[in-house]
């Protein structure tokens, strides 16, 4: 007698990347509709979340005042594989990040949301992520971590501070572009994953790749420029919060460019559209 089996799924085997396509669309749906006081609170801890791996990527960057300092290609990959920290919390642990979240684009493009619903999600998800980053910044300022290595990791915060604002407004943008379509294929691969240890491989990669490259990150920036411009204040250099507000625009106008055309739009015109 025939007897027919299912086959079990095999969590080494990824979703297809049509699957993925339709997994980011349900998931856009249900965070474009979910309520509010849980989207902020799920933002906040995306903002603390990014803002811890901020900080570590600052210790990693720190360097002794004697003798000579690391290859710089070396420090960078060091520094973002530190820094992704950040997302794996918020893919592992679950959190609402305004990066990722611009991946909702496809569901809007599939017509399961609407504008506003994307820009209440956006709005929403945007303040609280600078709340909870701005949140650890004061926590970090307060737990003294800016005298470690006789003050050298407030130094490096100052220096990071001070590069984000030097750059000018069109590199500002590219680099938030850029930022961004790494950002978002690490979701995408996250979202191809059917193991914890899947989705925190295909996050290191892409993270450490727009860290190294020096591409500007919002969310990590509503902790690094708070801080810096903080521990700047009373120098013979002061930083400018007016110069901060306005990388912290361009780089997130970056962000909704890279994130919602060059992958969104791209992957639901090769994958959804046809179906919708």
């Amino acid at each position: 007698m025939d007897q027919t089996t299912a086959t079990p799924i095999s969590l080494l085997d990824a979703y297809a990347p049509a699957q993925i396509a339709m997994r980011v669309r349900e998931a856009g749906v249900t965070k474009a509709t979910m309520p509010v006081l849980t989207m902020f609170a799920l933002a906040t801890l995306a903002g603390a979340f990014v803002a811890l791996g901020a900080l570590f990527f600052t210790i990693t960057m720190t360097t002794s005042t004697t003798g000579q300092p690391p290859a710089f290609g070396l420090m960078r990959v060091a520094g973002g594989i530190t820094f992704s920290l950040g997302l794996i919390l918020v893919v592992v642990g679950g959190a609402e990040l305004f990066t990722g979240n611009n991946l909702i684009a496809m569901a809007w493009a599939s017509g399961r949301v609407t504008t506003q619903q994307v820009m209440r999600n956006w709005g929403w998800v945007y303040l609280g992520n600078l709340v909870g980053a701005v949140a650890t910044a004061v926590l970090v300022w307060l737990a003294g971590v800016l005298s470690m290595s006789d003050g050298a990791v407030g130094e490096t915060m100052i220096q990071i501070a001070r590069s984000k604002i030097a750059i000018d407004p069109v590199s500002a943008v590219a680099r938030g572009i850029l930022c961004n379509v790494l950002v978002c294929l690490a979701i995408w691969l996250c979202m191809g994953a059917r193991s914890v240890t899947d989705k925190i491989l295909a996050t290191v990669f892409p993270i450490t790749a727009f860290v190294a490259c020096g591409f500007e990150h919002s969310v990590a920036n509503m902790y690094f420029l708070p801080i810096g411009v903080a521990l700047a204040t009373g120098t013979s250099a002061p930083l400018s919060v007016a110069d901060a507000v306005s990388n912290l625009a361009l780089v997130t106008l970056g962000h909704v460019l890279g994130g919602t055309i060059l992958v969104a739009l791209v992957y639901w015109s090769v994958y959804l559209r046809s179906s919708d």
